[in-house]
């Protein structure tokens, strides 16, 4: 049944994936005069008086501030949609993008890099690495990866949090070991890549990922490999000193000093010893 759920959920998604293409062709064959004109103050905020204000780039004024304290300040909404995004530098800002895992304020982003970085969870262990993590792993790494360090608790670690970790375990470490199909005169990797993880990376021995894909037709969730946190922490960690040296040296070795007593638990942990996971 929940082989069927999925499949029925991957088709929806392919389906409506096909029909926003279509629309979108549509719209771009469309005569100009049928055209909608765009908007010539969509890179201005309104000021109190209601008169425009030219948007201005973000400049670190919300380093080392909590989202929790900062979400709840009067006029935090009219002061956002005033920056730039702090990722693309060309889109308004909409949301404060913060860490989930220590609670910082990272940046103002808009609405598409807020959802970019957010792991598409299948269920609380469970993930599915789709295409946009190519961008985020692969011609935007170094952007990301900055961005990612905007908040002093991430900065002091050397290793993503387990749902980012997984996600960049799936897409880079096992990409060899991915089947593909010919397609033309190339080959096409097959299937969609679903990572889960067991244990609890508080205790990384006892944490261990699972790589598989799904809808593959050699044999659908084929198991790729299985990797253990220790094993795919030490990967990001020397992946991260090649792809962002300047990040990777401001990274500390697990500093604690000013971070939460208390981080905010995403998964609950399984092993009975009253852990959780980040």
């Amino acid at each position: 049944m929940v082989r069927l759920l999925d499949a029925a959920e991957h088709a929806e998604a392919q389906w409506l994936r096909a029909a926003r293409t279509g629309q979108a062709r549509a719209a771009a064959e469309l005569p100009s005069r049928h055209r909608q004109p765009q908007a010539t103050d969509t890179r201005q905020a309104t000021g109190p008086d209601g008169s425009a204000v030219p948007l201005r780039p973000y400049s670190e004024e919300l380093t080392g501030q909590l989202y929790s304290a900062l979400s709840r300040k009067p006029g935090i909404s009219r002061k956002v949609a005033g920056w730039t995004c702090a990722v693309c530098r060309t889109a308004p800002a909409a949301v404060l993008d913060h860490c989930h895992e220590h609670g910082y304020v990272r940046a103002p982003v808009c609405h598409s890099c807020n959802a970019l970085e957010h792991p598409d969870h299948l269920y609380p262990t469970d993930i599915r690495v789709a295409g946009r993590y190519a961008r985020l792993f692969d011609t935007e790494a170094a952007d990301w990866l900055r961005h990612w360090h905007r908040c002093p608790g991430c900065r002091t670690r050397s290793v993503l949090p387990l749902p980012h970790l997984a996600a960049w375990t799936a897409h880079t470490a096992s990409r060899p070991l991915r089947p593909t199909h010919r397609e033309g005169r190339a080959r096409r990797p097959c299937g969609v890549l679903r990572v889960s993880w067991t244990g609890s990376q508080n205790a990384p021995r006892s944490c261990l990922l699972t790589v598989a894909v799904d809808f593959c037709p050699s044999g659908e969730h084929r198991v790729l490999a299985r990797v253990p946190y220790r094993e795919a922490a030490g990967r990001f960690r020397a992946w991260l000193a090649e792809t962002a040296p300047a990040v990777a040296a401001a990274a500390g070795p697990d500093r604690l000093d000013g971070l939460p007593a208390r981080f905010r638990p995403v998964i609950v942990d399984t092993s009975g010893e009253g852990l959780s996971l980040f």
